[in-house]
């Protein structure tokens, strides 16, 4: 019943000059969400400003993640050790070690705080940093006579 549709928007990059760069982003981004679900995430919402993304990585160790930050995209990479322990002989198979890439596109004036791991589950804090210059003001008034 549902299809799913790639949009062209190749015309619309012609139409909308500048708009190039969003257009590219989105649609890389529903590639990317269609490609995976793999690790399992959560977005949370802490208040206004702030936000939390857990990652179950159940299996990997802290060195064997990395979180980083390119510009406005947070990339989390796992990539599991090369040990391989030929005495073990799995009945059953059900926890995922395979290496993982998960790309997050960063808002404008979004700061990642850091991150924790706990109990196979990463969490990277991220908080919205407004400049002063951009805050609401007000306009003090002055009285002439």
């Amino acid at each position: 019943m549902n299809a799913l549709t790639r949009i062209d928007t190749q015309a619309l990059n012609r139409a909308l000059v500048g708009f190039d760069r969003m257009f590219d982003t989105f649609e890389s981004r529903f590639a990317t969400q269609l490609a995976s679900n793999y690790p399992p995430y959560n977005i949370l919402k802490a208040d206004n400003d702030n936000y939390i993304i857990e990652i179950a990585v159940a299996g990997f160790k802290k060195d064997e993640i990395t979180v980083e930050i390119d510009q406005d995209q947070l990339v989390i990479k796992g990539q599991k050790s090369e040990t391989v322990n030929t005495t073990t002989v799995y009945m059953h198979r059900g926890l995922s070690a395979r290496d993982f890439v998960r790309q997050f596109t960063l808002a404008e004036h979004m700061i990642v705080n850091g991150a924790t791991i706990q109990d196979g589950v990463l969490q990277v804090i991220i908080e919205r940093v407004i400049p002063e210059e951009l805050k609401p003001r007000l306009i003090d008034i002055v009285e002439i006579k």
